[in-house]
């Protein structure tokens, strides 16, 4: 994510490390560089200008007033403070106050639409406590109602549809009354998209619209359409007026110019982003760290309060003491692998952590990483997950057949599970750092 743009950004920062100060000369040699990387990012020109310019003004006054700071690191405040205010400045909040409230998602065909609308009803379900419906809307995709009736079922989340009928203003005036029935207090109306934007397809949101009058209208898009996600959303909101926008795919290849374009364009907030396929990945959409991640420095606060999501206590209790005796097993593995998952995409976890965004762009890793581990630690029996010791030739063959492993594959993550084990054991008395020291390379003993 923004890898192109940050590497950029990141050499006209370099550049002007080594001057002394601030002068026209460099900050105009600055400015135009930044403007080439946000237009090669895919963000609109004038937007770009408008951008840099007040860059500009910026660097231009503060360069006498700030002379114990140096230049690198005054412009990176500068940058950083205009990319904050040109993705809105504060995060936004979603309004989910009514009886119940309600929820209409739109945007084209492939935008996520159906898995953002499960992903927010999960959203507002574990961190709101509040109890969703889902309202399957899109009466025209193939599998579209079962789609969202499986991701509701994942999710323990009702899905209301009406198999044999077309009428969607019907169903979702139904779906607001089913929900008072059964005590729901947010509805999430999920509706049909279309491959590009055409007249019946706003015809048919805006009638929707007109007829629930809900408290939420959002916009999901595609931000790796960058300029025409855009677009898009310009033409959606001269329709229907929404309240705010969803960006789906930010772990994917994107350049950026979406999250750097959309709200100056349409003047709506970002509301969420997504950015994996698992229903735990969305997260509210905060201009400051987005603006941090942009520029290398890392999403610190996103990280440590997804850790903390997945954080449980009595949990971390039994396992401290499973590893001080150095019981740690199979079992207890793929239970962090878990809460790992449950965190979100592997990448997009590393570039939360300042400094490794350069390492996330290099590694060939993502959830489908934790498959290969799974599948030999599913070919074992229940004793020997809990007992790794046991495992001798003649069962680690076993448990190669049954994963369709080779018994290299399945000696070596035996191999790195028992060295894990032990420097884990070896942190849990204490003798952590003798433990370390002696395994680092070329150290005599």
């Amino acid at each position: 994510m923004f890898d192109s743009l940050n590497e950029r950004l990141e050499g006209v920062f370099k550049s002007i490390s080594g001057e002394n100060k601030l002068t026209e000369i460099n900050i105009a040699t600055s400015i135009k560089e930044i403007r080439r990387a946000l237009v090669a990012a895919d963000v609109n020109y004038k937007i770009a200008k408008e951008f840099t310019d007040k860059v500009k003004d910026e660097a231009l006054g503060s360069r006498n007033v700030l002379n114990s700071v140096k230049p690198g690191e005054l412009m990176v405040k500068i940058v950083m403070d205009e990319l904050v205010a040109l993705m809105g400045g504060q995060a936004a909040g979603i309004n989910v106050k009514g009886a119940p409230a309600v929820i209409l998602i739109s945007g084209l065909q492939g935008s996520g639409k159906t898995t953002f609308s499960a992903k927010l009803a999960n959203f507002l379900k574990t961190k709101r406590g509040l109890k969703p419906l889902l309202v399957a809307c899109d009466v025209y995709r193939p599998a579209a109602i079962n789609q969202l009736t499986v991701l509701g079922e994942q999710i323990g989340v009702p899905v209301y549809s009406e198999i044999e009928n077309k009428d969607v203003v019907n169903i979702s005036l139904n779906s607001i009354a089913h929900a008072k029935s059964k005590g729901h207090n947010v509805v999430i109306v999920d509706t049909a998209g279309r491959l590009a934007v055409d007249e019946e397809m706003m015809t048919e949101i805006s009638n929707i619209k007109d007829a629930i009058t809900p408290n939420e209208t959002l916009f999901v898009v595609d931000s790796m359409t960058g300029q025409d996600a855009v677009n898009t959303a310009k033409a959606f909101n001269e329709r229907i007026n929404f309240d705010g926008t969803v960006l789906t795919k930010l772990d994917g290849d994107t350049r950026g110019g979406a999250a750097l374009s959309i709200k100056y364009t349409v003047g709506k907030p970002i509301k969420f982003v997504s950015t994996g396929e698992t229903m735990e990945t969305i997260d509210i959409f905060y201009p400051e760290r987005m603006a941090q991640r942009i520029l290398g420095m890392g999403d610190i606060v996103s990280f440590v309060e997804k850790a903390q999501e997945q954080f449980d206590e009595k949990e971390a209790k039994r396992l401290e003491k499973k590893i001080r005796k150095n019981k740690f097993d199979f079992n207890d593995f793929l239970g962090q692998l878990n809460q790992i998952r449950k965190m979100g995409d592997i990448k997009s976890l590393i570039n939360m952590i300042p400094g490794m965004n350069k390492m996330a762009k290099n590694l060939d890793i993502d959830d489908s990483a934790f498959g290969k581990v799974e599948s030999i630690i599913f070919s074992m029996t229940p004793k020997e997950r809990a007992n790794p010791e046991i495992l001798n030739m003649s069962r680690k063959k076993r448990i190669a057949n049954g994963c369709g492993r080779n018994i290299h594959e399945i000696n070596q993550f035996i191999k790195q599970f028992d060295q894990m084990r032990k420097m884990m054991h070896k942190m849990s008395t204490g003798k952590g750092m003798q433990g370390m020291q002696g395994m680092m390379p070329g150290r005599r003993k």
